[in-house]
């Protein structure tokens, strides 16, 4: 199966502004401690991605708030200087945005507080989904952050042994993440979107 490829593009590290200068224009890049990633999303990759949209954006209508899905727009942690995400999907609290300051003139969020749900497509570079990524979005205080190992590409410790597919949702406890695990037919459960009725094969096969 070919998969989505993370590799540091830039031989110095670099800082937020100078990564904004070259790269911020375009979403296929991400800076995680001055390093710049691209993230060459696969086909596969793509589709997983779009599926969480589609079934997200019918949760929103459903529950009527002020809420709209974000795909791989910049999310720069207020206490990392060197470090700018690029979620593959994050869902927004539109009444949250008058305090973020570059969100005018630019997709890029700075607070925790103006993201509700965050999911990210595993690629080779499986480490900043699995570990970076969960301490940074706790700490930002984001409710719920999906990991979509489509691939089972994960080290043992996180998804176990033999790896496999496997659909995991991180939800915010006391300022830290639980973590719950699905695969095949196993029905999920979010705590953000309770009336979702999918298994885990759904969404890691983007509905196929």
């Amino acid at each position: 199966m070919t998969i989505a490829i993370d590799q540091p593009i830039e031989q110095k590290q670099l800082s937020f502004d100078e990564f904004l200068a070259r790269y911020g224009g375009d979403n296929r890049y991400e800076l995680i401690d001055g390093e710049v990633f691209d993230l060459e999303p696969t086909g596969l990759h793509e589709e997983v991605a779009a599926f969480f949209t589609t079934k997200v954006c019918v949760q929103i209508d459903k529950i009527d708030l002020p809420w709209f899905v974000l795909q791989r727009g910049l999310l720069r942690p207020s206490h990392l200087n060197m470090t700018a995400f690029r979620p593959d999907v994050a869902v927004v609290d539109r009444d949250e945005l008058s305090k973020e300051l570059l969100w005018s003139n630019q997709s890029i969020l700075t607070l925790g507080s103006s993201i509700k749900f965050v999911a990210e497509v595993v690629s080779s570079n499986w480490q900043n989904d699995y570990a970076r990524k969960v301490e940074d979005y706790a700490v930002l205080g984001i409710p719920e952050y999906w990991i979509a190992d489509y691939a089972g590409l994960g080290g043992t410790r996180h998804i176990g042994k033999p790896k496999q597919p496997t659909l995991s949702i991180c939800t915010l406890v006391d300022g830290e993440y639980e973590i719950q695990q699905f695969r095949g037919n196993q029905t999920i459960t979010s705590t953000v979107f309770p009336g979702l009725k999918l298994t885990a094969e759904q969404v890691l096969r983007a509905g196929g």
